[in-house]
């Protein structure tokens, strides 16, 4: 009898020991559907194109700063085959699109890492070059992952001057055929580049934390590819008047579709 219920007893404890074994774990597996979505999400991009137009009715002339061989300060090389042109408004009578203006998103709605590294595995450096007392070019708009070459490809000393939000102030004599490497962060607003030597010459930077941005072409027309699908919104900013979009900083509101582009049509400049 006693056997017996020792042996019960044995049982009961087995029993109930059994119960409190934890089972093997099993890694939990999300739904195939699920991964299928994650892993398209990662293409949907698309693109945003528009073109910067001039509003008036007669498209405004061009300008000389320097007229051929009348430059104050080293005519031997400053406007000495060609005068030295204004592009602070430069409109395409053809098209009266209006070049010399950046287009660009703020914060952007999502990212895209593959178009940083292909950004920045074909051009892991930008310059400005210093040619005929100009520089070349005028608008330049960059990731601050980027290095930015200063150069000057003329045979006379130049003066790099910027001051800017976010960058510390620059202030360097460039001599003739000299180089400077400057490591720059995103800015809010583009930052103007002058020479105090020559001073008609200028220039701007644009510098972004993400690789959504453009400058516009001759016909004003500018286009921003591998742009996150959804809600986004683009800024045009042209020196005469700032933003160019009614909605200044905050950007007008463009819905971007995965695979395909979205026209914001003509963005009108207006005449001053």
């Amino acid at each position: 009898m006693r056997l017996n219920h020792r042996r019960g007893w044995l049982l009961v404890v087995g029993f109930l020991g059994g119960l409190a074994r934890p089972e093997p774990a099993v890694a939990a597996h999300p739904p195939a559907a699920l991964v299928a979505l994650g892993m398209a999400s990662q293409g949907d991009y698309g693109t945003i194109k528009g073109r910067l137009v001039w509003g008036g009715d007669n498209v405004p002339a061009s300008k000389n700063l320097v007229e051929q061989g009348k430059a104050l300060k080293d005519p031997e090389v400053c406007a000495k085959d060609q005068p030295i042109a204004s592009r602070e408004l430069v409109v395409d009578p053809k098209t009266k699109g209006v070049a010399y203006a950046f287009a660009y998103l703020v914060k952007p709605g999502g990212t895209n890492p593959d178009a940083v590294k292909e950004l920045l595995a074909k051009h892991p450096s930008v310059e400005i070059d210093q040619k005929n007392c100009e520089f070349i070019p005028y608008m330049l708009a960059m990731h601050q992952d980027q290095s930015l070459v200063i150069k000057s490809s003329d045979p006379v000393n130049h003066n790099v001057r910027y001051a800017a939000f976010t960058n510390a102030p620059f202030n360097q004599i460039l001599a003739p055929n000299g180089h400077i490497d400057v490591k720059l962060v995103a800015e809010r607003r583009p930052i103007v580049v002058a020479c105090d030597i020559h001073n008609w010459m200028k220039a701007y930077i644009m510098v972004f934390d993400h690789p959504f941005f453009a400058v516009t072409a001759a016909d004003g027309s500018f286009e921003i590819k591998g742009v996150p699908a959804g809600e986004q919104h683009v800024v045009v900013w042209q020196e005469t008047v700032g933003y160019v979009n009614p909605e200044k900083a905050k950007g007008m509101t463009v819905n971007v579709r995965a695979g395909e582009t979205s026209d914001v049509g003509p963005v009108t400049l207006k005449p001053r």
